[in-house]
């Protein structure tokens, strides 16, 4: 089958054919038809060490959408044919960019009645925003919320996500290119990092009371930015580093409180992990197939163009998503 493989040794992206994998116990071979492309698989070579089996034959690809030719022992809640949606685990070597893929049958959720590419473009971007605000900030009983990186893959669903609960603060960090792009997502303030401090910016349109969520999707130091822009019992959730409540400013006398999210983990903290991830998974996708929720920007590539979208991907921060589609031939 065609694939592009991951190489640790030189650590490039290269499309080769290889053999098609079969589903082991507990697993479901799926034929791929779409798989979106996220940073965390173009940054393969800083987690490489993590999976000690990687070899040249590595595919990766986490976000798969497709259809199940062969059932693993022991999988008895799926059938042949049936359409399957999910986020995979990263530290197994059978991925989406490829026309087949291995998956654990119990992490896969229903497709949603959309487009393959569509659906391709939500589990990692989709499912931790979701999980982000609804699990671990409970926006529903919110008024307001930072979200920095609002035109990235989980900062556009965030902000997509809080204006259809209804928040009626909705301030969102991006470059001025895209500005009116987060606009249009529904963010109710939009601030330039570039050019402003988030944090000023924030207590300024908040007559210096601060939010009462914030959701960091960028990392370096702007987990500092969104803490110090959080109210009394303010709270956080980091996606992309540790949080550091000693470098954030009077985070105990604020009582401020923080949490991490990390989507992947959920295949690796057992049935109650699992199920949580499935639940997510489901959620969003209701959503996204009731129209409530959109892909902004959506991008879809052929197989071969993966490698070098994988190489541009690690040099620039990509707005929308791009995914790799191999329906119709494609």
């Amino acid at each position: 089958m065609r694939a592009v493989t991951f190489n640790p040794n030189h650590d490039t992206f290269q499309l080769v054919e290889i053999e098609r994998p079969s589903a082991g116990e507990g697993d479901v071979l799926i034929k791929v038809d779409a798989c979106g492309l996220n940073p965390v698989d173009a940054k393969i070579a800083l987690w490489k060490s993590m999976a000690p089996s990687m070899d040249a034959n590595w595919v990766a690809g986490l976000d798969v959408s497709g259809h199940i030719v062969e059932l693993g022992a022991g999988v008895s809640q799926w059938r042949i044919g049936d359409r399957v949606l999910c986020h995979g685990n990263m530290f197994r070597p059978c991925g989406g960019f490829a026309e087949y893929s291995v998956q654990a049958a119990d992490t896969l959720v229903k497709h949603p009645n959309v487009a393959a590419d569509v659906a391709a473009a939500t589990p990692c971007a989709g499912w931790t925003a979701w999980r982000a605000l609804f699990d671990k900030l409970r926006i529903e009983e919110h008024d307001a919320i930072l979200i920095t990186g609002g035109s990235g893959g989980v900062g556009s669903f965030a902000v997509q996500i809080a204006a259809e609960v209804g928040l009626s603060t909705i301030i969102a960090s991006c470059s001025a290119a895209n500005v009116e792009f987060v606009r249009s997502l529904g963010a109710t303030e939009v601030v330039d990092y570039h050019s402003e401090s988030v944090t000023e910016r924030v207590l300024q349109i908040t007559h210096q009371m601060g939010v009462p969520i914030a959701l960091d999707t960028v990392g370096p130091d702007n987990d500092i930015a969104a803490a110090n822009a959080l109210g009394f019992e303010g709270q956080l959730v980091e996606l992309v580093d540790t949080v550091r409540p000693l470098s954030y400013h009077e985070a105990f006398m604020k009582g401020l409180s923080f949490h991490q999210l990390s989507l992947g983990a959920g295949h690796r903290n057992g049935d109650a992990a699992k199920a949580q991830l499935v639940a997510s998974g489901t959620a969003f996708s209701l959503w996204l197939e009731r129209g409530r929720l959109r892909v902004p920007q959506l991008q879809s590539i052929d197989i071969e163009s993966v490698p070098q979208a994988m190489e541009q991907m690690l040099q620039q921060r990509t707005v929308g998503k791009i995914v790799m589609s191999l329906e119709d031939g494609a």
